[in-house]
């Protein structure tokens, strides 16, 4: 199964920082008063946004370096070596 874990939790932080950024940019502001007027919404929205985005990069980066054995150095070296000691599976 090739489905990198990054890449859904990636996705759904990203979503919910964007409606989290997105509420805290055209929200009231009169809800921020007892946060001592910091806008809350809007930063942990953005901090959500940024980890998604940093988990659907590396998801993505991860995923294509993912390549068979048989086309890797070092994965023909294990073939070549199980194939000499008999230690090979049948597929």
């Amino acid at each position: 199964m090739g489905l990198d874990i990054r890449l859904p939790i990636g996705l759904m932080f990203t979503i919910i920082g964007l409606l989290l950024a997105g509420f805290g940019l055209l929200g009231d502001k009169s809800i921020y008063e007892r946060s001592l007027g910091m806008n809350v919404n809007l930063w942990w929205g953005l901090v959500m946004l940024a980890f998604g985005i940093v988990m659907l990069v590396l998801g993505r980066r991860g995923s294509s370096a993912m390549r068979p054995a048989e086309t890797a150095p070092e994965g023909r070296e294990t073939e070549r070596r199980e194939h000499r000691t008999g230690l090979e599976r049948e597929p």
